[in-house]
């Protein structure tokens, strides 16, 4: 298990000798203990990330492209330990580790084939007289920040398609969830990856390191996955400089189901909208609004599948959800769920945290919710679904669309023509129809308002790592 700093392809100590503890979330004991990046480690690194990062700029896409593909083998290949590192100092049940370990390692295949798809584009000036060239370029040194909730997904996401680019890294894993991050570094480097092109730098003084990295003239880029709240302070940091962003920030998702709905469909939707990662997802479906025809029978079968549900250590044989990351994360949760109890909700399921080792949280069900409760407006990171009646198309839609959030909505109708009118007017950068997952490294993620900047995945995900040029000419 690797516990150091990697900067410059070499694994090494921080620079004052600091470490911190990794827990795991099942037990509350300590995994390891890992070295905490100063900033005068991270400025070392990205200094020779840019230096490194000239010469991978320079390399054939298909070279870049063999890579990533080669990186693909390796991790396919290493999926089991993955997944094992994502439970242990994450806690998820292991079926979730496995599903997070596909979609990660996918990202490599999927950027091996489109790095050597850099399109460009030459018209003809409407005036005449001369062509526009457009090409795209590596965007530079950047740095990668990523969350706790998914430690190998989220830095994968970010890592192939800056490669594909030509573009060197530099990734600040979740200080919760650092081993995983550090175990994929020493599996691309495996791959090929050069020294200096990856660089993984866990660090207890988060804001610090990165600020200054943000700070440095070499640092092109910033990619951030995480709170929109921490998301508004790193656009502030990266102002100074003007360092191009990419935010995937806060969800708050609505989940509607219509009264022509397959309620049985609808509730097999809701489960992995909703219960998938344990509900620590940003892409988690937090407010189930059913049409008062049939609240009754999807809030008592939603109800019953949540009750069904096996919580345990994620290692353990039948686990389907596991302990919540921490031990704020607890508190987060069952505070939103007393305060919804007090102003009237219905307790279908759950409701309080479970009396035994590690940071454990049921599947909660809150039938009749009042719009005035917190869970209504504030994310739930975790097991929890508060379920609202509603009569009419367009009152569940101004409903659905009243958050600062704009990431995900879901919704649950047999009528086609219905269902993508619906999906037209929520106000959402992805929208799942008949469906409770959308995640694909295929697809572009990425929300409206307050829930980010930039997409993630598609061919769009590397276009975020480069930088447009226009040339004019004549010939």
């Amino acid at each position: 298990m690797q516990t150091e700093l990697f900067i410059g392809g070499k694994w090494r100590p921080a620079s004052d000798g600091a470490k911190f503890p990794i827990i795991d979330p099942s037990t509350e004991e300590t995994i390891a203990d890992v070295a905490s990046a100063t900033v005068d480690d991270v400025i070392e690194a990205v200094e020779l990330a840019d230096a490194a990062g000239k010469e991978w700029a320079q390399r054939a896409p298909r070279e870049r492209a063999e890579i990533l593909r080669k990186c693909w083998e390796l991790l396919d290949s290493r999926k089991s330990e993955i997944a094992e590192y994502i439970v242990r100092e994450n806690g998820k049940a292991l079926p979730d580790a496995v599903g997070e370990t596909s979609y990660a390692i996918e990202f490599f295949r999927w950027y091996s084939e489109e790095a050597v798809r850099n399109y460009g584009e030459i018209l003809e000036s409407p005036a005449g007289g001369n062509k526009i060239v457009v090409v795209h370029q590596p965007i530079g040194v950047s740095v990668l920040v990523t969350p706790w909730n998914y430690p190998a997904a989220m830095a994968t996401r970010k890592i192939a398609p800056a490669i594909a680019a030509g573009c060197p890294v530099i990734l600040k894993p979740a200080s919760d969830t650092p081993l995983t991050a550090l175990l994929v570094a020493e599996i691309l480097t495996e791959g090929g990856v050069p020294p200096g092109v990856m660089n993984v730098i866990p660090s207890r003084r988060s804001g610090e390191v990165v600020s200054a990295m943000l700070h440095h003239p070499a640092v092109r880029k910033l990619s951030f996955t995480g709170s929109t709240e921490v998301g508004r302070g790193l656009l502030r940091e990266a102002s100074d400089c003007i360092v191009n962003c990419s935010m995937e920030l806060g969800g708050n998702a609505p989940f509607l189901v219509f009264d022509d709905a397959d309620i049985d469909a609808a509730v097999a939707g809701a489960m992995i909208a909703k219960m998938r990662n344990g509900g620590e997802a940003c892409t988690a479906a937090n407010r189930f609004y059913a049409h008062e025809k049939i609240y009754d029978e999807f809030a008592e079968k939603f109800a019953a599948a949540m009750k069904a549900f096996k919580v345990g250590p994620g290692l353990e044989d039948g686990v389907q959800l596991g302990p919540m990351v921490n031990e704020w994360a607890i508190k987060d949760i069952d505070a939103l769920v007393q305060d919804a109890a007090k102003r009237g909700s219905d307790v279908l399921t759950g409701g309080a945290p479970l009396d035994r080792q590690g940071y454990y949280y049921p599947p909660t069900v809150l039938g009749h919710v009042p719009e005035d409760a917190n869970i209504m407006h504030d994310e739930v990171f975790g097991p929890v679904a508060p379920i609202v009646a509603f009569s009419d198309d367009d009152e569940v839609i101004a409903k659905a669309n009243n958050t600062e959030y704009g990431l995900v909505s879901y919704l649950y109708t047999k009528n086609l023509k219905r269902g993508m009118a619906v999906s037209e007017r929520l106000d959402a950068g992805m929208i799942g129809l008949n469906r409770g997952l959308v995640s694909d490294p295929a697809a572009p993620f990425g929300g409206t308002k307050q829930s980010g900047l930039g997409r993630e995945g598609s061919h769009e995900g590397m276009r975020e790592y480069m930088e447009t040029k226009y040339i004019a000419v004549e010939w």
